[in-house]
């Protein structure tokens, strides 16, 4: 019979009162092998009406921690449901002891249980997993959970049967035929139909993935996925993604500052420079400058010592572009939305200054047959005010708090939030364009690390021609 917590416990997962309980008391039968384990269960169910879904062989299907019998439910005196389960005795050993029954001991002699978890391979597994995981927390939870849920089998086209934690998305399914499948994973047929991702899998079902060239794995899978090897892997693949990007935005930090002296370091030198700061090689340096966590001028200093960086004066945003004649005024236009650090150019307009464009600015197409109306101009050196409004187009996740930390980390960096307006509202996710005034190039390339690192930004984009523009004077 149940104990009080079971039938507790029961009631509270499966959300039914305790009338519907249909294994309060039962009964267990032991037999000698399988066979008899498949003639007791038709004898039963010759003498009593089984109960309709609630049968499981377990022998057939056996639980990933071992776990082997035949349940099923009768209609016992005046209709009541009694459980039945059949087992052999190896098979009662590893449901009492678990992995301690592997080996069992007859006649004094060491015998092993086939119906036991190899403890060898079993730990093996684990060490396997638990080396690949960087996040041993996460290791745990996914230990977890595939020890305490019950499994899912279902079939690949080719009539292979996989097992799974109950909960299992196509996504798993995918990484446990193969990790490059799984990385590649853009949408999944379960029983010839398409699904999405997010689905979960039932008993039985024959589950067919589909890949694409250049399909990278989401943050999201992470959500969708509850296999340990699942979640190794996309957290993996995430972060070499994200470390290309820091490692080309840290590059290109780099050059500018190298630019900004007037010089160009080697390879070598690059090398050396990471060597001194106890980093592993020179991408991991590059990965940091692109993070934040290194300024561009700390290597700038460390390889060339002799170019001592004072401290930076600070600029007149009046005086901030060099390059305009005596009396003119600069107009920093909107629809590039320059920044001191990017290469600028003037247009000359009677009676309005010079407008000041970005140099990668599609306007200035227009002006491509006026070439005397063109001013060569450059930012002024040093500390820029953060004054220079720049447009940028977020997609954040739809959850309590998200657009609160958002706003936090863009303060956090020195910036300051002049306009924000919803551009779509849906269901998991908001789409905002977003003004916040910046100092410079940097200073954007900073804002950008710190929100594409937030798992809650789906995607960021610095916008030209925004509908929150404003011209800057």
């Amino acid at each position: 019979a149940k104990k009080p917590y079971s039938i507790w416990r029961k009631m509270e997962e499966k959300n039914i009162p305790f009338s519907r309980l249909s294994d309060i008391y039962g009964f267990r039968a032991i037999c000698e092998n399988e066979a008899d384990c498949y003639r007791t269960l038709g004898v039963i169910h010759q003498r009593w009406r089984a109960v309709p879904g609630r049968f499981k062989d377990y022998i057939s299907q056996p639980k990933s921690n071992g776990y082997r019998s035949i349940h099923t439910t009768v209609s016992g005196r005046d209709g009541k449901r009694v459980e039945v389960q059949i087992r052999t005795r190896q098979m009662h050993d590893v449901a009492e002891s678990g992995v301690a029954a592997h080996w069992s001991y007859r006649d004094g002699e060491r015998s092993e249980n086939p119906f036991s978890v190899d403890p060898v391979q079993w730990i093996t597994r684990l060490i396997d997993q638990f080396d690949s995981e960087d996040d041993h927390s996460a290791f745990l939870e996914a230990v977890k959970l595939e020890m305490y849920s019950d499994q899912v089998f279902c079939f690949t086209p080719k009539g292979d049967v996989l097992k799974f934690p109950k909960g299992a998305s196509p996504i798993d399914f995918a990484y446990a035929i193969h990790t490059r499948i799984g990385n590649r994973c853009v949408g999944a047929k379960v029983d010839g139909l398409r699904v999405p991702l997010w689905t979960r899998l039932r008993n039985g079902q024959s589950v067919e993935i589909i890949v694409a060239q250049g399909q990278q794995p989401q943050s999201t899978w992470l959500e969708m996925a509850v296999t340990g090897k699942a979640k190794t892997a996309i957290r993996r693949a995430l972060r070499e993604a994200d470390r290309e990007r820091l490692v080309k935005m840290g590059a290109e930090l780099l050059r500018a500052a190298f630019e900004h002296v007037g010089k160009k370091p080697s390879d070598k030198a690059l090398e050396s420079a990471a060597t001194k700061m106890r980093l592993s090689d020179r991408e991991e340096m590059l990965a940091r400058l692109g993070s934040t966590e290194l300024r561009p001028r700390d290597i700038v200093s460390m390889i060339y010592p002799e170019i001592v960086v004072a401290d930076v004066p600070k600029v007149d945003q009046k005086r901030a572009v060099i390059g305009l004649g005596e009396g003119q005024h600069f107009d920093r236009q909107q629809c590039c939305q320059p920044l001191p650090g990017e290469r600028i150019v003037g247009i000359a307009a009677a009676g309005r200054g010079v407008a000041v464009h970005a140099i990668d600015c599609d306007v200035l197409a227009r002006y491509e047959d006026n070439t005397d109306l063109w001013i060569d101009l450059h930012w002024q050196d040093g500390k820029h005010p953060a004054a220079y409004d720049v447009t940028l187009e977020l997609t954040i996740s739809n959850d309590a708090g998200v657009l609160g930390r958002v706003c936090s980390m863009i303060g956090d960096t020195g910036a300051n939030i002049s306009d924000l307006v919803f551009v779509d509202r849906k269901p998991d996710f908001f789409k905002i364009e977003i003004s916040i005034d910046l100092s410079d190039i940097e200073h954007l390339h900073s804002v950008l690390s710190r929100l594409e690192a937030e798992t809650e930004v789906a995607m960021t984009k610095r916008l030209r021609r925004s509908k929150l523009a404003k011209t800057v004077h």
